[in-house]
């Protein structure tokens, strides 16, 4: 009785441990944990009829809890950022469960055990142990699969130790299980063994397959040979090896139709969103063609918000930081995950709209920011840069558009006003000088204008300020300035600029200037001087006129 309350005991500490660690730590998938605390009750249900000499019960507990180990290894190597693909692992543990069963009726023998030792624990501690080890590879010593393999390995050793020698030191495996167990769940480092990542198909390999069949059909010809051989001794532990190959099995094929109904969903998401972005006109469309497209990757609900900002300067500082230092990357976190992230937080997930050969056409970038869960965003994040990269290329192929329309229309303009006296520019929405006809040029004395002249750049200082004011407003107006010649004379000129930074074809002001020097004095065409105290009298007061004639 005494034995019975200490299993008891321990069963209800491991446990209330696993509760504990998952209402604390609240790691992104709840169900391995609660399933692995099942099989820890199941166990020390039956140690406690164990040591009440109810052994029937007691098996039944026991096979119990190996079906609950089951689920809970399955849940482990599902969809986790540690072990992105199972296929493998499952394969060799089909093969090792396959191997150990030849082992143990051609080499061992004795009717499932060897002394008192079942056959069915020794396989599954042994598979548990594969699963933990492979869960210590991918992580890198996390420790919380340390201590689930150091609970397998104390598991291992009681079951062999127990039934060669049974004795209470014999147990002392089955203590380390239910401690090392319960504390995998205390351990901060148990979220990273259920952290979502991004599910990476595994390619067909014959041997691979060859070996999963052959897995498969060992447990029926082993039979085979039993039954032909005479009396079957060894019916348990076939039972129980074929029924594990068979869920490793069924567990493979599932994932494979998984990840393919998976690849599936975002073929088609993409390839509409291409249709989309190609058949595009403007900005406006293709927004509506990259949340749409997001909708379909994403579920709506563990969604918060989607920004598609297509030019830098829409974005704050503070919302898009500096790009990490790695070459060309394809998309960052805002936040980078911290240490015991469970993966269920919000995050925002940055893909920048910007592709390296056709960075001339948009050379503000932007970038598509998604704002949601980071275990969500993390699975999906390799068919967002994808949609990033379309979205961006979508928008080069507009600008570059629009630039050979404004280039079309600039070479239009150029044709048509080449031989007149009139006086025209187009400059851009920054104030750069994209077109100036040739009267200008004649008027100012230069033969040609140097690249990325602005408008403020050809005028006296004292008018520049107005120049770039006038230009930053919206609407149509009209500014008077002078414009200065290489050898610092002046042209007064009256300038009636238009808005047309919404015409498809312009983006920019059109400027038409009037010159309006012979309209007054001579004296006008005089430079502005710093000193003007040795001018004559006339001279200054005519300059004063100038300075406040507006």
């Amino acid at each position: 009785m005494l034995q019975a309350l200490e299993w008891i005991l321990f069963g209800a500490a491991s446990v209330g441990a696993v509760a504990v660690g998952v209402s604390r730590y609240r790691p992104a998938r709840v169900a391995p944990w609660l399933q692995l605390a099942a099989a820890v009750a199941c166990l020390a249900i039956g140690d406690v009829f164990y040591a009440l000499d109810e052994r029937n019960v007691a098996d039944v507990c026991y096979l119990t809890m190996f079906v609950f180990v089951s689920l809970a290894l399955i849940q482990f190597t599902r969809g986790g950022a540690l072990l992105m693909n199972r296929a493998r692992l499952i394969d060799l543990l089909a093969a090792s469960c396959a191997g150990l069963l030849v082992v143990w009726v051609f080499v061992i023998g004795g009717s499932g055990h060897f002394g008192a030792v079942a056959a069915s624990d020794v396989l599954g501690a042994l598979l548990l142990i594969g699963v933990a080890g492979r869960l210590i590879v991918a992580a890198w010593f996390n420790w919380s699969a340390v201590l689930l393999c150091a609970g397998a390995v104390g598991m291992l050793a009681s079951d062999i130790a127990y039934g060669l020698h049974p004795s209470w030191y014999s147990e002392i495996g089955y203590m380390v299980l239910y401690l090392a167990w319960g504390g995998a769940a205390l351990h901060p480092s148990m979220v990273r063994l259920t952290t979502s990542g991004p599910a990476r198909p595994t390619a067909w390999e014959g041997r691979w397959a060859t070996l999963l069949g052959c897995s498969v059909a060992t447990p029926p010809l082993v039979l085979l040979i039993e039954a032909v051989s005479g009396t079957v001794t060894d019916g348990v532990v076939i039972a129980v090896a074929s029924a594990l190959t068979l869920v490793l099995t069924i567990t493979r094929l599932a994932d494979s139709v998984t990840l393919n109904s998976q690849a599936l969903v975002r073929e088609r998401a993409l390839r509409e969103a291409s249709a989309a972005l190609v058949a595009a006109p403007d900005e406006a469309a293709v927004d509506e063609a990259v949340r749409a497209a997001v909708t379909q990757l994403l579920p709506p609900n563990d969604l918060t918000r989607v920004l598609f900002a297509t030019d830098d300067r829409q974005l704050t500082l503070d919302a898009v930081p500096p790009a990490p230092a790695t070459p060309h990357p394809r998309s960052w976190w805002l936040t980078p995950p911290a240490d015991g992230d469970p993966g269920t937080g919000q995050a925002t997930l940055i893909c920048p709209l910007w592709l390296e050969p056709l960075a001339v056409a948009r050379p503000n970038g932007g970038a598509l920011l998604l704002e949601g869960r980071r275990d969500v965003l993390a699975t999906s994040r390799d068919a967002l840069e994808v949609l990033a990269g379309q979205a961006a290329l979508a928008l080069d192929r507009i600008s570059l558009v629009d630039a050979v329309g404004r280039r079309d229309s600039d070479l239009y303009l150029r044709a048509v006003i080449r031989n007149t006296a009139d006086i025209m520019l187009v400059v851009d929405d920054d104030q750069v000088i994209r077109y100036a006809s040739p009267a200008l040029r004649k008027l100012i004395g230069r033969e040609e204008l140097a690249p990325f002249t602005t408008l403020a750049d050809l005028v006296h200082p004292d008018d520049s300020g107005q120049v770039r004011r006038a230009l930053r407003e919206d609407g149509d107006g009209v500014l008077y300035c002078a414009l200065r010649r290489p050898d610092d004379t002046q042209v007064l000129v009256e300038a009636t600029y238009r808005d047309l930074r919404e015409d498809r074809l312009v983006q920019g002001f059109v400027v038409t200037m009037r010159d309006v020097t012979r309209a007054h004095d001579p004296v006008e065409r005089i430079p502005h001087l710093e000193h003007v105290d040795a001018l004559p009298a006339w001279v200054n007061r005519r300059s004063a006129q100038h300075k406040f004639r507006y």
